[in-house]
């Protein structure tokens, strides 16, 4: 009975392992080294999560029409320790993000900088790291 119950355990502990490590991706399948891109919108939410935090931005085009643009940043637990809070953008502020588009043509990129419209830099991801 004891052989059982360890394997299960050990079966149960390889799923609900398996499952966060499948949700993360590399850089180079979902987004575009050779796609840099730099724009400026309002911020308009924030998506607490793991293994990425995303925030949402509203972003004219040169015809004034306003399309959502999803951003992914680092780890909650990264942001935190940069000093991010859930609380660090508010609704409305203006934004600037630079960073790389998606492969797929979707409105989504990975920020390598987000800059509020002081000039503060609010975020930076670790350009040494493969990610």
């Amino acid at each position: 009975m004891n052989a059982r119950l360890a394997t299960l355990a050990v079966a149960i502990a390889w799923l609900l392992t398996s499952v966060p490590a499948s949700a993360h991706h590399s850089f180079a399948a979902e987004f575009d080294a050779a796609k840099p891109v730099r724009f400026t919108g309002t911020f308009t939410k924030i998506e607490w999560t793991n293994p990425h935090a995303h925030i949402y931005l509203d972003v004219k085009g040169p015809d004034g029409t306003a399309a959502s643009w999803r951003v992914e940043l680092g780890t909650p637990n990264d942001l935190t320790r940069g000093g991010w809070m859930r609380d660090t953008l508010k609704t409305g502020d203006r934004i600037t993000v630079t960073g790389y588009a998606a492969k797929d043509g979707s409105r989504m990129i990975t920020a390598r900088a987000v800059t509020s419209s002081d000039g503060r830099l609010l975020f930076v991801r670790d350009t040494t790291s493969k990610r």
